[in-house]
């Protein structure tokens, strides 16, 4: 069970990669976790990435894909795996089609993450963190006892530079460039399948496990 999470920064992703990696078995690969892990464990893809990292530039997509590979080879990923974020591109998603094809293996489903852009926009600007011991907040779905204060140990709660609203809106504006076409990519495969991701956690990951269901049913 190969699968592909697709959607804007702040849709939920990452957590719902968390919990349907550790329901199936099967691991959430995160490119810039395993991008960081190949450069500290100086693999061949590693060494490659860790030039255009001191360099300055972005690495380039054959390096991103070959670091992919070096991941999915892996014994954990062999009952399947879950892409985390990419493809950002059409040309990654190529390129990733043509490397499993020569493993003889394929994505099967892509998950898209749906919501309005104005509510993912007010869900990230309301993120709040603790300077002290990292706990998150939200200033109006999950806010602290004492405005600006850790619940937890009293510390100063901040808004991180990702999150202020001009950074957020760039973000968004990458992805409509780059990354929403990849929608209509995976639609003409017939591997495109949509959640509501303003939807509770609990929704999403059963829409998730709906999809899931009807291929291994």
């Amino acid at each position: 069970m190969n699968l592909v999470f697709l959607g804007p920064p702040g849709a939920g992703k990452g957590t719902q990669a968390g919990l349907i990696s550790r329901r199936y078995g099967i691991p959430q690969i995160s490119t810039g976790e395993i991008l960081r892990a190949a450069v500290a464990a100086q693999t061949p893809m590693g060494i490659r990435a860790k030039g255009f990292m001191d360099a300055g530039v972005l690495v380039p997509d054959d390096v991103v894909v070959g670091i992919v590979e070096e991941r999915i080879v892996q014994p954990d990923c062999t009952p399947g795996f879950i892409l985390d974020g990419f493809p950002r591109t059409v040309p990654q998603a190529d390129a990733l089609a043509k490397m499993l094809k020569g493993m003889t293996r394929e994505i099967e489903h892509v998950i898209s993450f749906e919501m309005d852009p104005s509510v993912l926009i007010d869900r990230i600007v309301g993120r709040r963190t603790c300077k002290v011991c990292g706990r998150g907040y939200h200033i109006v779905h999950d806010p602290p006892q004492v405005a600006g204060k850790c619940d937890g140990c009293g510390g100063e709660l901040y808004q991180r530079e990702d999150d202020c609203q001009e950074t957020v809106q760039r973000r968004l504006d990458v992805y409509e460039v780059q990354t929403a076409p990849l929608k209509a990519y995976y639609a003409g495969e017939g591997l495109l399948r949509q959640v509501d991701a303003l939807a509770s956690i609990e929704d999403v990951q059963s829409s998730i496990c709906q999809v899931v269901a009807s291929h291994i049913g």
